[in-house]
């Protein structure tokens, strides 16, 4: 996970619809879209790429919103 980064948690139609705008546009990511923590607390999709400033951005989506602050 690249650090610093700024986040945004989106969600998870919005996730998947801005996942493939990127991709179609042609975008790099420094981490593919996926789905991390998969049957464990904070299960959440996530990507990250940068903008063209070079800062990483990343957007991430929970199926179950109040697994957020999961531990």
């Amino acid at each position: 996970v690249p650090v610093p980064h700024f986040g945004v948690v989106l969600a998870m139609d919005a996730w998947q619809a801005l996942a493939d705008r990127v991709k179609a546009a042609g975008i790099a990511f420094g981490i593919e879209p996926h789905i991390r923590f998969v049957g464990q607390p904070g299960e959440q999709a996530t990507m990250f790429f940068l903008d063209p400033s070079g800062n990483a951005l990343e957007f991430k989506a929970f199926a179950d919103d109040a697994q957020l602050f999961a531990t």
